[in-house]
């Protein structure tokens, strides 16, 4: 049954071009599963897309995910995946939301809510069958679209006029909207870069400041996570000439420090670094030489993985900071002893911190984008058998040798540079 609010705020059935991507998105196969599992658990039974997949269908851009929203409770949105085999983890079932995944596709499935208290950085929700007052707790009206899955808009508070005007309006009073979640702060500055096309308003502008410091209550991963939606090339692009919202990041994320290396890039520079990947951005943001990289990390609690990849940039850097550095017998140590990813990310650190264009520098990042580390040929085995050498310290000593003798021979070595370190 479809719910009497929609005739009240009209299903509009929309441009050519939204409808057709919708009714795409819906003939995908898993996208389609669950659309079925969902409608098919009861006769009242509703989902929508919602959010970032519409606003992007309405924006022309790609979607790469896919959020719904449902008049089920968690529970039984639960109960809907399980009959149906569709594999899903709890996520977030506290504040509503169902992650369901079939092959690698993820699709957060939120239940309708409405806010019962709210204390800036979490919200008490209790659920609802009411689509309206789900819309109303959302932050910026081009958040609040919803579509079924034909492509019919349920947009009460004309989100798809504001997107295609370049508004970012808050749904409600913005300072209101903002002690809900201080993270709005961060949200309506990402909004804004991806999608304004008009100027800042100066109210809005004064609530953000006059509100900053709720900043401190929201947790690292939060902000980190809303960082990371931030940090993308045409955003950039636009921060460098929109001092205003610079500031504002830079208040909220001081260790930016170099931050204005993006804004000067050429067009070399540009074509370079518009696929690198957030975590090299934020490298290439934090190292200056200082401490400041130690507090980054501590302070966002980054992974291992990815602390050790920024750290091993940071450290060469703070040791080696001349050309000459940059020789093909350096790059091999680094590239077979921490792996392609680390001399990758030296080479396009340093090409993207020089002034000019260092072809050498162009070159050796060609050579190993396009290479594989090698193994190391000379097994252990061997030595013992060719030279009668027993286990231990000695066999280890020499076949130091000779991986060091490989390496700086650009991984080439001949039997007689072997019989030379045996002295035969």
């Amino acid at each position: 049954m479809k719910n009497l609010l929609d005739k009240i705020f009209s299903r509009s059935n929309n441009l050519d071009y939204i409808s057709q991507s919708v009714k795409e998105l819906t003939k995908q196969k898993f996208t389609n599963k669950v659309f079925e599992a969902i409608s098919s658990y009861s006769p009242d039974s509703e989902i929508r897309y919602v959010g970032g997949c519409i606003r992007k269908i309405i924006n022309k851009e790609k979607v790469d995910d896919i959020d719904l929203a449902t008049n089920l409770e968690p529970k039984e949105v639960c109960m809907a995946l399980e009959k149906n085999n569709i594999k899903f983890y709890e996520s977030g079932i506290e504040h509503g939301t169902i992650t369901a995944i079939i092959s690698d596709y993820k699709f957060e499935i939120t239940s309708l809510r409405k806010d019962i208290r709210t204390d800036g950085r979490h919200a008490k929700v209790e659920f609802s069958k009411d689509w309206k007052a789900d819309a109303s707790r959302r932050d910026f009206t081009i958040n609040a679209i919803y579509s079924d899955k034909d492509g019919n808009l349920f947009d009460p508070f004309n989100g798809k006029k504001d997107l295609e005007s370049g508004l970012v309006n808050f749904i409600g009073r913005p300072d209101e909207r903002i002690r809900e979640d201080y993270l709005r702060i961060v949200r309506y500055l990402r909004f804004f870069l991806n999608y304004s096309k008009q100027s800042h308003n100066p109210e809005i502008i004064r609530t953000l400041k006059i509100n900053i410091e709720g900043i401190t209550k929201l947790s690292k991963e939060r902000l980190l996570n809303e960082l990371k939606k931030l940090i993308n090339f045409k955003s950039l692009e636009k921060l460098s000439k929109d001092k205003i919202s610079l500031n504002l990041i830079m208040m909220i994320f001081p260790e930016l420090r170099n931050i204005n290396i993006l804004f000067k890039l050429n067009d070399f520079k540009k074509r370079f670094v518009i696929e690198k990947d957030f975590i090299f951005l934020i490298a290439l943001m934090i190292i200056d030489g200082s401490d400041n990289t130690d507090y980054f990390l501590f302070k966002f609690n980054i992974s291992k993985k990815h602390q050790k990849r920024i750290k091993m940039i940071d450290d060469f850097f703070k040791e080696k900071l001349h050309t000459k550095s940059f020789t093909k017998n350096d790059m091999n140590k680094i590239f077979y002893y921490n792996g392609k990813q680390s001399v990758l990310d030296i080479l396009n650190f340093k090409i993207l911190k020089s002034k000019k264009i260092d072809k050498q520098l162009v070159e050796l990042h060609k050579h190993y984008l396009n290479s594989q580390v090698p193994e190391m040929p000379i097994s252990a085995n061997f030595i013992m058998e060719k030279y009668k050498i027993s286990e231990g310290k000695y066999l280890g000593e020499k076949l130091k040798n000779i991986e060091e003798l490989w390496i700086n021979n650009n991984f080439k070595i001949s039997q007689p540079q072997i019989d030379k370190i045996f002295n035969v």
